[in-house]
Formats: structure tokens, C-alpha cells, sequence
């Protein structure tokens, strides 16, 4: 720290003494910090905030109740410095082992005074078109609520008898959605058997004749229709809106939010994408498929050598993110490094001011902080060795937030989800897997990552009371997190294997693991090199001064491509990780003499594919047999001499046979009339 700035202030309170004041062990753990105590730091005692507002500065609240009032008052003083904020009363002070939660305090301070950048943010805009989809009087009903705000129009799919009103203030038509697609503000429909209502319709509307494929655009679907939803993921689809028709209390909330989605709305973008780091396609071969595969919304979809991520469409799950093994898509809220910094300023910290065997729990602001929530008021709160950490989703976590967290010395880590999530947890799975595979084969103990699956308090303290913790590191790792995705993956677990309690140097991995080797059958590859034009991240590479297929194992993401490529089919994937290779030299998977030109002694090519090619055409292609033998020569020079030869020798590579003159009728009526001295 500079002489020049001023230390962080934390003010601690102690909820009117509703918990333990927690300031000597803040005090231990934020040695940088200076640390004021106190009882009602939002009431009698907000002068003291004010005044240290005023003054400027770095300052943490370890209070988030009161953030709003806190705010106000930073603003009434002008203050422009970094004011963060921290939960430690239902995250420690009210538990009934409040008593040992200081360090858990004081890490939970630490790690909010972390800096975290504010993702880029998508613009949505919606002028009020909203299309009522549904099937009889409840979808007019619902447009007609709609119709003093909003542009309505309602779609009546398959109608039941609808009576016509006796003046109509929106358009009332008959179809069918085919397809839909778009989000808020931006909505494309086909609709099929789309017809008019007929003006003389008496006592129920009738339609004219209808015809498909009509298109219409809307700001806003309300769908009453009560059929099968027209997106996936259909609740995370901004500006779609769907009731059960047979719930009049659903209907009308939807139509409550359907009239306040009118102007422009932010929301963040989730994802940071870099085409060029994607390892999807190569040469119209398709590699990896992993984020296609999981988002649940449809926002990804191909595009050529690599794909495209709508992010009007993205819903934020981060599943991409935590499955791409480039680092082409990267989570954004925040983003990896900003996230595993976080992680481990909370355990060293924790470390520090005295605590012991820490658990890390991942949870989301939805559905984990809630329950948190409840557990402190209402149960005997989170253990104090539980360490909470908010994320945006827990999807969002990809093999580094798992393993990062043993490294620096956590004897488990878990994310909490509810029993019946938004999304699904597949890719999550997939990386709890990996993370307990290499965990347990390192010796830091089985299942050491884990999900608890839980809607009640109750199932959660029950969960969180039957982790057993796995075997402390020998010493934990202090690395700092640098980089982007890839090099913190590759970063973490090199750590974690110098860690570990007991470091072996491979381990076997299931597919679609993000790191991995080849297994290349030496005697079918033709070192012809297209698996090196096919790597997208410079695994296999080739020399420049003789033919060879060189492999490095830590740039391997197992995208498939260099397999899919090879025209010998000689290469397979092998997802494992292997520590030793990471830190040997690149591997010579195969090299070989080129060969040299008979003629000017160039080097080309390798010697056992010219003889392989001199094989298979000696004495079996006329173009090489009999008289014209010598012309095997020509396979056997460089490019510049096979044309300097074929110029000068007048040598017609599509030159064919003579073929015979063809016979006519004429040849055979004159062979009949003069016959051959033998017929004679």
C-alpha cells in the first residue's frame, strides 16, 4: 500500500448486541484495516459513519440491511471513495456458534472489499406491441385488459365460440404459432391458419379462409394458450409471459407484468465471447459442442468456425462459461480472475485470524441467500466454519471455482441449489466430477466437492452438518489468480498438485474433459500434418526443419477436431490430466527424414510416404509401367524439378493410351465384301 492512501475503515457492529461484536477478529484478519467497533451503527451511532464518509477513503459496512441508508448518507456527503458492503449477522453473528465465527467475519469482510469490475450491459427496448395468445373468451378478456396501455392484438388458436363485441378496440385473428423466436422488444412469429374474423359474425365469430406461413412481430407474448411453451427455458425468455388459462390469479399477474415491460430495460451481458479463441469448427468439421449442449435458452448457435451467443437471448446460467474449455466464452459477473480473487482473499484471510477446516458454499441470490436467511432467524445458522460465497448462479462455476478453493485450503467445497432448479445442472455435475476425480486421486479425500439439492433450512443445516471434511493440505497454496480462463484452469491445478497431500502425476478424466492427451497410431499417421492446420490452440504443431507432429499436452482442450480431421483416422482423444507432461516439453509424436529430391538434393516431403507412393504405382499404372518406368523419377523430385522435367521432356501427365479408330458400318460391310488374305 502506498504511503499516500489511507487503510480501509471497517465499521463492526454488533446488532444492538445481538451477536458477538466480531472487531478483534477482523482486526487480526484485516491487519491492513482499521477497525471500528460498535453496537447501532445505523441508529445512535451513525455519526461516526458520517463522519468517516465525509472524510473519504476506502470504507467496508459489515452490514447489508441498512446498505440503503448507508448510501444515502455517502451521497448527502459527497463521498467518492470505495464503499463496500458485508453480510456477517446471517452469515455468522446469529448462529449458534456465533461464538467461534470471528475469522469467518472477518474473511467475509476481506473478501468484500475485493474489487469487482460492473459487466457491460444489453439494451432492450419495447414499445408496447404485445400479442394475446390463447384459446377463447380468457385470452380477449386479457387483451382487453391490456388494451388501455399496451398495443394489443390477440391470437385465438383452435377458438371455442367467442361472441363478437359490439365495437372492437384491437384486432381479434385466428392461427396458430409455428415457431417463435426473438426476446423483449424483438419478437419474430410464424403463424400458420392465420385468417380474419368475419364482420357479419353474429353470434360467434367466424374466421375466413385461413392461410400459413403469415409472419407478425411483437414487443411482448402473453401466452394464455395453455399448450406446449414456445421456447425453451420459456420463464428465463425476457418478454415472454406464460399463464395456465385455468389460473385466473397467473393470468392476471401476467397481465400486470405484461403492462410494465414498456420503454428500456438493462440487463447485464453475461457473457464475453472471443471468436477466435472457439474451438467449434474447423474446415466444416465439427469439434466441440459443449455450450451448444448445454444452454437451456437457445441463445448459442453455430456460425461457421465458431458460434455466436445472443445476448439479448442469454439468460446469465453461465453454463458456456463453465464448460468451454478455451476460455472463448467467459463468465462476465463477474468475470474468473475477479471471482477466484475473491476466494482467495476470504481463506487466506480466514486463515489468518485464526480459523480452521473452512467449507465453502456457493450459493445464488434467488434461491441460497433466502435460505441462509432463514436458517439465521429461524434455525441454529450456518456453521463457523461454513464459509458463504454469492455467485450470480451457480452454474456459472466451471473446474478452477471448484478446485481453486482445496488449493488455498478448504476441506470441502459445495453449491446450494434448490430441489427443482431453473436450469439444468449437467455441466455443473460434469465439473463436480472432474474436481472429486482429481481431488481424491491427489489425496485431498473423496467427494470433496459436492451440490446440496435443498428448499428448507432444516435439509440444509442437516447437509451441511454431514459433510466430513477430507485431509488438510500439507501446505495451502498462496498463488495469486492471473490471467483468463484457461491459464486459471491450468494455473489451479498445477497448484492444487503441488498441494496436494499426496501428488501423483496423472489422472484419468471422463469425456468431454477440458484437458487431456492424444494417442496417435504411429505406423498409420502420413505426417500430413492436417490435425496441425486443425488445432485451434496450437496443441499439435509441426517443425520447420524436418517433418515431424510435435504435441503439447497442457494446450489440449479435446475439441476433437485433429480426430475428425486426420484422413487416417489414427488419432484418439484421451481426457485425462497429466502433470508431468504439463511441465515436460512439447512431445515428438512422430518425425521423420524427409526425403531428397534425386535431382537437385532439395528435401521434400518424408521418405515413407514417397516410397509408400512409388509402391502402389511401380509397375501397376500405365503412366509408370513398361516404357514409361523411368517416369517414377518424377515422385521421387521436388516440385521445382518434376516441372522443370515434365516441360522439357513434353511429358502430357493426362496423356492417355491411343485409343482405337472406332468401327463402322461401313467398315464392316467393307470387310464383307474384301475379305482377309485368311479367309482366302
Amino acid at each position: 500500500m502506498s504511503s499516500l492512501e489511507k487503510p480501509r475503515t471497517v465499521f463492526v457492529c454488533s446488532c444492538e448486541r445481538s451477536m458477538p461484536g466480531f472487531g478483534d477478529s477482523v482486526a487480526r484478519g484485516c491487519r491492513s484495516a482499521v477497525v471500528q467497533s460498535g453496537e447501532q451503527f445505523c441508529g445512535a451511532e451513525l455519526d461516526r459513519v458520517q463522519g468517516a464518509l465525509s472524510a473519504g477513503g476506502a470504507i467496508t459496512i459489515a452490514c447489508t440491511q441498512q446498505a440503503p441508508l448507508f448510501r444515502e448518507v455517502a451521497q448527502d456527503a459527497g463521498f467518492e471513495g470505495d464503499l463496500a458492503f458485508a453480510n456477517i449477522r446471517e452469515t455468522a453473528g446469529w448462529s449458534q456458534l456465533a461464538a467461534s465465527a470471528g475469522p469467518k467475519a472477518a474473511a467475509l469482510i476481506a473478501m468484500a472489499a475485493e474489487p469487482v469490475a460492473p459487466p457491460a450491459s444489453v439494451t432492450l427496448a419495447s414499445g408496447g406491441v404485445v400479442l394475446v395468445y390463447g384459446r377463447g373468451e380468457a385470452a380477449v378478456d386479457a387483451g382487453r385488459q391490456l388494451a388501455g396501455e399496451l398495443d394489443v392484438t390477440v391470437l385465438l388458436t383452435r377458438p371455442e365460440d367467442v361472441p363478437p363485441h359490439r365495437v372492437w378496440d384491437f384486432p381479434v385473428v385466428k392461427g396458430t404459432i409455428r415457431n417463435a423466436r426473438g426476446h423483449l422488444g424483438a419478437f419474430e412469429l410464424t403463424v400458420d391458419g392465420f385468417a380474419m374474423p368475419a364482420p357479419s359474425s353474429r353470434e360467434s365469430l367466424r374466421f375466413g379462409a385461413p392461410r400459413d406461413g403469415a409472419n407478425s412481430n411483437a414487443d411482448i407474448i402473453l401466452d394464455i394458450s395453455g399448450g406446449v411453451p414456445l421456447f425453451p427455458a420459456h420463464e428465463l425468455r425476457e418478454g415472454y409471459l406464460k399463464a395456465d388459462p385455468a389460473d385466473r390469479a397467473g393470468i392476471a399477474a401476467a397481465v400486470a407484468k405484461a403492462a410494465g415491460l414498456v420503454g428500456e430495460f438493462d440487463k447485464p451481458r453475461y457473457i464475453n465471447f472471443t471468436a477466435d479463441l472457439c474451438a467449434h469448427s474447423r474446415s466444416r468439421i465439427t469439434g466441440c459442442t459443449r455450450c451448444l449442449d448445454l444452454c437451456p435458452t437457445g441463445a448459442i448457435t453455430p456460425a461457421g468456425d465458431h458460434v455466436v451467443i445472443d445476448a439479448e437471448v442469454c439468460a446469465g446460467c453461465g453454463s458456456c462459461a463453465a464448460a468451454c474449455p478455451t476460455g472463448a466464452a467467459a463468465y462476465a459477473v463477474p468475470d474468473a480472475e475477479a471471482l477466484l480473487r475473491r476466494l482467495r482473499t476470504l481463506l487466506v484471510t480466514y486463515r489468518e485470524a485464526g480459523g480452521s477446516d473452512p467449507i465453502v458454499l456457493f450459493h445464488d441470490g434467488d434461491h441460497g441467500e433466502p435460505l441462509i436467511d432463514a436458517l439465521a432467524r429461524f434455525g441454529l445458522g450456518l456453521p463457523a466454519n461454513v464459509l458463504p460465497v454469492a455467485v450470480n448462479g451457480i452454474t456459472q462455476l466451471g473446474v478452477e471455482a471448484w478446485t481453486s478453493p482445496v488449493a488455498w485450503g478448504a476441506v470441502a467445497v459445495r453449491a446450494l441449489s434448490s430441489a427443482k432448479p431453473k436450469h439444468e445442472l449437467d455441466g455443473l455435475a460434469r465439473n463436480v466430477v472432474i474436481a472429486n476425480l482429481v481431488g481424491q486421486a491427489l489425496g485431498y479425500g473423496p467427494d470433496i466437492c459436492g451440490l446440496i439439492e435443498a428448499d428448507d433450512p432444516d435439509i440444509l443445516a442437516s447437509a451441511l452438518d454431514g459433510i466430513v471434511p477430507g485431509a488438510n493440505v500439507r501446505k495451502p497454496a498462496t498463488f495469486l489468480p492471473l490471467g483468463d480462463k484457461r491459464s486459471l484452469l491450468r494455473s489451479t491445478m498445477l497448484e492444487l498438485h503441488r498441494a496436494a497431500p499426496t501428488p501423483v502425476d496423472r489422472v484419468a478424466l471422463p469425456a468431454a474433459a477440458p484437458f487431456g492427451g492424444l494417442d496417435v497410431n504411429i505406423d498409420g499417421c502420413t505426417l500430413c500434418l492436417s490435425c496441425v492446420s486443425a488445432c485451434p490452440t496450437g496443441a499439435l504443431s509441426d517443425s520447420e526443419d524436418h517433418p515431424a507432429l510435435y504435441f503439447s499436452e497442457s494446450a489440449c482442450v479435446q475439441c476433437g477436431l485433429c480426430a475428425a480431421t486426420c484422413p487416417e483416422k489414427v488419432i484418439t482423444l484421451t481426457p485425462r490430466v497429466d502433470f508431468a507432461a504439463w511441465s515436460a516439453p512439447r512431445l515428438a509424436v512422430k518425425q521423420e527424414e524427409p526425403y531428397d529430391c534425386i535431382r537437385c538434393g532439395t528435401p521434400f516431403g518424408t521418405r515413407s510416404t514417397v516410397e509408400r507412393i512409388v509402391a502402389k504405382l511401380e509397375g501397376k499404372h500405365w503412366m509408370f509401367a513398361g516404357e514409361n518406368a523411368q517416369r517414377l523419377d518424377l515422385v521421387r523430385m521436388c516440385d521445382n524439378c518434376r516441372v522443370e522435367v515434365v516441360m522439357n521432356e513434353g511429358f502430357d501427365p493426362y496423356e492417355a493410351r491411343q485409343r482405337p479408330a472406332p468401327r463402322t458400318t461401313e467398315d464392316y460391310l467393307r470387310a464383307r465384301e474384301t475379305p482377309d488374305d485368311k479367309t482366302t
